[in-house]
């Protein structure tokens, strides 16, 4: 199990992608076809977990890398 401390360190960049391709998320929710709500839960940090197929969807929709769309906040950040 991983530390506590790890909890909240990935930091899902969906609104600054969406924003510098002015994209919404409503238009991602369609290209993407999952629902705005599982969107939002992404774009606000409070994912757990993401499937493989998901984070490619998103990825081919932005046009960017998984480094791009998830970062890791160093240990001492917090939210």
């Amino acid at each position: 199990m991983p530390p506590e401390d790890d909890n909240g360190r990935i930091h899902c960049r969906l609104d600054e992608l969406l924003a510098e391709r002015g994209m919404t998320l409503t238009r991602l929710a369609e290209l993407v076809g999952i629902t705005i709500v599982n969107l939002s839960v992404l774009k606000n940090d409070r994912g757990r977990a993401i499937k493989f197929s998901t984070l490619t969807a998103i990825c081919d929709a932005l046009d960017c890398t998984v480094g791009e769309l998830l970062v890791v906040r160093p240990p001492s950040t917090r939210r």
